[in-house]
């Protein structure tokens, strides 16, 4: 699909065509943005610090379940269970092996990866709504063998408690702290998800949502590129969850649920399929309604004094079903999508209508 651009604007190189940040001015918000993130701790609440920090661990998964979801079209309910693979085997290592953060963490990814590899392997067979059943057994099966089996070494049902990162002599024991570790990982996923959607790998991945049977027509390995897709998404929420888990110092067989990982698949529906910048829109407007929800807890207490404990507590998960049923009927497509569209019009300005 031809990409509408300014006026004036030419490819002199196959590299200016490729280029996703183009302009002189586009690099400098690009870095006014990194100075801000990065920059949070000094200036903002520490609430809106632990905000961020929960931020940029959730893009991390929704951009997992784009690579799956959006660009290959495998729906999955069971990332959430992924991040438990990924905190426990982090959590494990450091704690048994004494291995530094800097190899637990790509290990927690490649080892949730394998576990991702396993229950893709029915997408062969299946798709639509039978494979998100079939990996909906994954948020069934992974919690009961950590809370059943090998009790001396994961603890049961209690879990285990998580020590704290720790770099070039550098504790990262608090959210402010904590801010750059999770956003420089955020940053390096961002980069590889980006550039896996313009390789010919996201082409294979593309091709085969658009339509397996003619990709497979065209040469296309569907079981290899499918299980593939399964890989990189667990491998995400792997990495997710280990930073999730050295955050929180605790990690059980219940800390991402089910309901986890229907809210990221929520969150990648808000932001846009196969979009780039799905993951990231969707996620900052869900988790602020969540937000939201929480904070307007005790208004709801305040004006209805006789209303029960549960009611102020089902407010998050009504806030996220009243979005995702809006998205679902006015903005289908998601908020990238419209980005999109406000893009072009101003492009196309003062004739965009």
């Amino acid at each position: 699909m031809a990409v509408l651009r300014p006026a004036g604007e030419f490819d002199q190189s196959y590299a200016y065509d490729m280029a996703t940040i183009r302009r002189r001015w586009q690099w400098l918000g690009l870095a006014a943005l990194l100075v801000i993130l990065y920059t949070l701790p000094f200036y903002a609440s520490p609430s809106l610090v632990s905000f961020a920090n929960r931020l940029a661990m959730t893009i991390i998964a929704v951009q997992g379940l784009n690579i799956l979801t959006g660009y290959t079209g495998q729906i999955s309910l069971g990332q959430a269970a992924f991040m438990t693979v990924g905190g426990y085997i982090s959590a494990l290592l450091m704690i048994h092996l004494g291995w530094p953060f800097l190899l637990t963490l790509p290990a927690a990814g490649l080892g949730a990866g394998l576990v991702g590899l396993f229950f893709g392997l029915p997408s062969l067979r299946v798709k639509g709504f039978y494979l998100a059943m079939s990996t909906l057994a994954a948020q069934f099966i992974i919690p009961w063998f950590l809370r059943n089996a090998f009790p001396q070494t994961l603890n049961g049902a209690q879990g285990i408690n998580v020590p704290p990162p720790q770099i070039l002599g550098i504790v990262f024991n608090q959210p402010s702290r904590y801010l750059y570790l999770s956003l420089t990982v955020l940053i390096l996923c961002t980069i590889v998800a980006h550039n896996i959607g313009r390789s010919r790998l996201g082409r294979a991945f593309v091709a085969i949502r658009d339509h397996d049977l003619a990709a497979e027509l065209l040469g296309i390995n569907l079981f290899k590129y499918k299980l593939q897709s399964f890989f990189l998404a667990a491998v995400y929420a792997g990495l997710a969850g280990a930073l999730f888990a050295h955050h929180l110092r605790h990690v059980n067989s219940e800390t991402f649920g089910l309901n986890d990982s229907v809210i990221l698949l929520g969150m990648l529906i808000a932001g846009g399929l196969g979009a780039s910048l799905g993951p990231i829109l969707g996620a900052l407007l869900v988790q602020s309604i969540l937000e939201l929800a929480v904070m307007a807890g005790p208004t709801v207490s305040t004006i209805f004094p006789g209303a029960a404990a549960g009611m102020v507590q089902a407010l998050r998960p009504l806030f996220f079903g009243v979005v995702l049923m809006l998205f679902l009927i006015f903005e289908p497509r998601g908020l990238a999508h419209r980005w999109n569209l406000i893009k072009a019009s101003w492009r196309l300005r003062p004739f965009s209508h």
